[in-house]
């Protein structure tokens, strides 16, 4: 008998340990996880209206917390109200792309750009 294998029925070999392969893909999964729960604790705080909404929200679109001042709206205005509210609208949405885009970057820190490799059907997030 050979000393030499054929690793995971490939012939030849080509140089691809499977094994290998196989750990480093459970690795990732296993960082992906550990990253998706720490994104349930980060957060990003978007102000708009010079501070008059702050928004914090965290990793997994969850709103933490809404601050408004009422002292940078001007209460005089017969249209403050619809200001209010739009401002709430832009930093909820502003805060919202902040954390798409924080866990974005994070997943892509562990994956690489893997996730368009042919074969994996997006398993890997990207």
């Amino acid at each position: 008998m050979s000393k030499g294998r054929k690793m995971g029925g490939i012939p030849g070999g080509g140089g691809f340990n499977q094994q290998a392969a196989l750990r480093q893909l459970q690795k990732m999964q296993e960082d992906m996880q550990a990253a998706q729960q720490a994104l349930e604790t980060e957060t990003v705080e978007t102000s708009v209206g010079g501070g008059a909404v702050v928004v914090v929200i965290t990793g997994h679109q969850r709103v933490q917390s809404v601050t408004i001042d009422a002292s940078k709206i001007d209460t005089s205005d017969p249209e403050w109200v619809n200001d209010l509210q739009d401002l709430v609208v832009i930093a909820v949405n502003q805060a919202i792309e902040q954390s798409q885009t924080m866990a974005a970057q994070r997943m892509e820190a562990i994956t690489g750009g893997m996730g368009s490799i042919p074969g994996l059907g997006g398993l890997l997030g990207g």
